[in-house]
């Protein structure tokens, strides 16, 4: 129990990291965090203390009595997110790209789409967010390995880095907690977060 993880957010209850359960102690302790229950209500120490410990509810023994683990506690002074970029990665390119193709406009399925360099690599064009669109897959073979000036085709909306919110991009463990659900958007998966080479 000593080695689960916990969720941090900020004051405005966006989520900042993952730590472990004994630096998540120290911050409740030390009244630098509250605990948050599944009704979003917020416990000091004390009062968290005070709370039973009911059936199914994780706990842990201290000197003179037993207390509720908490898996989300909230920084009571912290209202900033650290910064961060975002990350460039297939599932960020299909989101910016709302999962149409840049060519033809039509939205489809991820598995029916696919990146396309604007400016071919093999002419120098290179991996970046102002280079890569999705494109449907008859499109990227009628562009081929041509720029869509060449290829008689037009790009339906110029290729630029997103400007989204870094909670988007929190690290994960690979434990997860029901009661984090409501503070996170997005479920990591490798094919489609992992950075793609530039």
């Amino acid at each position: 129990m000593i080695s689960s993880s916990v969720l941090v957010l900020n004051k405005s209850f966006l989520p900042v990291h993952v730590t472990s359960l004994k630096r998540a102690f120290i911050l409740f302790y030390q009244g630098i965090a509250k605990a948050v229950d599944e009704n979003y209500r917020t416990f000091s120490f004390d009062s968290w203390a005070g709370l039973s410990v009911i059936d199914g509810c994780n706990s842990i023994g201290l000197v003179n009595r037993i207390i509720r683990v908490p898996s989300v506690i909230i920084l009571t002074n912290y209202d900033k997110l650290p910064r961060r970029y975002v990350k460039f990665s297939r599932a960020n390119i299909f989101l910016r790209d709302k999962n149409k193709c840049q060519y033809c406009g039509k939205e489809f399925k991820k598995n029916d789409l696919n990146l396309d360099h604007v400016i071919p690599r093999m002419r120098g064009g290179v991996s970046s967010w102002e280079n890569v669109v999705c494109s449907c897959i008859p499109c990227n073979r009628d562009k081929g390995g041509r720029t869509p000036e060449a290829a008689g085709m037009k790009l339906i909306r110029k290729p630029r880095k997103p400007g989204w919110s870094p909670y988007y991009h929190i690290s994960l463990t690979n434990i997860m907690y029901k009661e984090w659900m409501p503070f996170l958007s997005i479920v990591d998966n490798a094919y489609w977060h992992v950075e793609l080479d530039k």
